[in-house]
């Protein structure tokens, strides 16, 4: 799960919309301990505030809920949330030539790619150009074309394998 890399508003949305038990509004665990995350209070109050005032959630008295607009941005950001396991060992030949341009209106979908590269055994050459070894899993490939971004990619096969020590 990639919830390490979520802002605390991306969290405080991700747990009012999947809460196990709920005490006022607020997710907690069973034995009705806060279930939000290692935060200062003030930083907790002050993503509220921000969330409350951006429409993403409604916060009346002692109650928070979840707006159509905060459900929405939740779900467009699941693909932070879907992860794969590496089909390979890192020392295996890097043999698969990797280019993106995804969009910057898709950042947290490009930051999910790079991350998976990385898990892969991917190395960057540039920002956008990796290698490692081949081939992508069906699994990864068919979840990208889901997300659409399949005409965002061109993979090229190597004749030898990429040397990344020089």
């Amino acid at each position: 799960m990639l919830s390490r890399n979520l802002s605390i508003g991306d969290k405080i949305l991700r747990l009012l919309l999947e809460p196990t038990h709920r005490y006022k509004g607020i997710p907690v665990s069973m034995f009705g301990i806060p279930a939000i995350f290692p935060h200062k209070k003030q930083s907790i109050n002050n993503a509220v505030h921000r969330l409350n005032k951006d429409g993403y959630i409604l916060k009346e008295n002692k109650y928070i809920y979840l707006l159509p607009r905060g459900r929405k941005y939740v779900e467009n950001k699941k693909v932070r949330f879907l992860t794969f396991n590496s089909p390979y060992k890192k020392e295996l030949p890097k043999n698969l030539l990797v280019m993106f341009d995804i969009p910057e209106v898709k950042k947290a979908e490009r930051e999910w790619f790079r991350f998976h590269l990385r898990e892969f055994g991917y190395e960057m050459i540039q920002k956008s150009v990796w290698v490692g070894p081949s081939p992508l899993s069906e699994d990864f490939l068919d979840y990208i074309k889901e997300i659409k971004l399949k005409e965002c990619i061109k993979t090229f096969k190597l004749a030898r394998p990429y040397n990344t020590q020089t």
